[in-house]
């Protein structure tokens, strides 16, 4: 018996891996807000980025993000456009140097384009990969090979395409410790102090595309160089306090609901718990036959992007298809992998979850 198509009153959960889901109750007070914010008269998409209620905003958000995360003073909070992409020239611009090369822990395609955007700038050293091995895992710290002397050491926390996750960062001693959180950050406790530099785009888990945040350890900033553009200046955007052009402001307006919502629910610790319930929920099913296959070994398995396959492409066509027709969209797996892929960011209900497994059962009773 075929699914039940979805109807207009169907609930409909968004397994998209960016832009992705974003929590219901953000959108109804981005909705109210739209025409007319805190009684201003004005929308948030009109106000001049050096208002007063903006100036109020850009306050009000950079102290929640650091109540959420824990961020001490000695690291500067910014909120920049370009996303992960134009990060990845930013940052060797910044802090790459003539004499140190930059090691990259190479774990998938955003990690590759990384390493190709930092080639252009400067020195790279590939301390660590598993692209022989189709990107399947994470490396183990004996496999990774960081020098003491680089000028930083760079990797992505999470993998979308391949759905694979650092369970931990890196050991890299005492170089300052970068990384790409765009797809998991704050989707879990982040120690801060055991990073230099922290850069996210916001699609994913912070707010709509267009914004990005970044942490930056601030004696860290004493390596940019005045020759660089102001705009890709880090020193610079610090001292002008994310405005030294017009930041996204509609952006940073719908992250900063967010990280409330985000504290409203336990924090990075509560959401974390609820992150492993659901995820858990998925791999079960996984697990508990061979009709679905598991594409991330176990020990590198992400909370964030399931991904696994069926034992034909024909069947993966099929279960594609039904899930749209039941409400479960975004479903497909990425181009380069093919398969399925579910992202369960923050914002994914747990019923989105319950609502996967039981497709998942059925589908398998019926195909199987």
């Amino acid at each position: 018996q075929m699914p039940t198509p979805m109807s207009q009153s169907s609930q409909v959960f968004n397994f998209s891996a960016g832009p992705a889901i974003l929590p219901a109750s953000v959108l109804e007070i981005v909705q109210q807000d739209l025409l007319n914010l805190a009684d201003s008269g004005m929308s948030i998409l009109e106000m001049s980025h050096r208002s007063r209620t903006v100036d109020q905003l850009l306050h009000e958000v950079e102290a929640d993000v650091r109540a959420l995360a824990d961020i001490p003073e000695n690291y500067s909070v910014l909120f920049l456009q370009g996303g992960a992409s134009l990060q990845f020239s930013m940052l060797p611009m910044n802090l790459l140097s003539v004499e140190q090369p930059a090691d990259y822990l190479v774990t998938g395609v955003w990690s590759q384009k990384a390493v190709q955007e930092a080639e252009k700038v400067g020195a790279v050293r590939i301390a660590g990969s598993t692209e022989s091995e189709g990107f399947i895992r994470i490396p183990r710290q004996d496999e990774l090979s960081c020098s003491p002397n680089a000028a930083y050491a760079h990797f992505t926390s999470n993998n979308t395409i391949y759905g694979t996750q650092w369970q931990d960062a890196p050991d890299v001693g005492t170089v300052p410790l970068v990384s790409d959180m765009s797809s998991d950050i704050f989707s879990r406790p982040l120690n801060i102090e055991r990073y230099g530099f922290v850069y996210a785009s916001a699609q994913k888990n912070l707010g709509p595309a267009g914004l990005t945040l970044v942490i930056i350890r601030n004696d860290l900033l004493e390596r940019s160089s005045r020759s660089l553009p102001s705009v890709m200046n880090y020193a610079t955007l610090v001292k002008h306090g994310s405005r030294y052009n017009t930041p996204p402001v509609f952006g940073i307006y719908v992250l900063h609901l967010v990280v409330k919502w985000l504290r409203e629910r336990g924090g990075l610790a509560g959401i974390a718990r609820g992150n492993e319930r659901k995820a858990a929920k998925v791999y079960a099913e996984i697990d508990r036959t061979e009709f679905y296959q598991g594409v991330a070994t176990d020990d590198s398995r992400s909370f964030m992007n399931i991904t696994f396959k069926l034992p034909t492409k024909s069947l993966d066509e099929v279960f594609t298809q039904e899930a749209t027709k039941v409400g479960l969209l975004g479903i497909a797996g990425h181009r380069l992998l093919e398969g399925q892929r579910a992202s369960l960011y923050n914002a994914m209900p747990e019923s989105g979850a319950v609502a996967l497994a039981s497709f998942m059962r059925d589908f398998e009773r019926r195909h199987g």
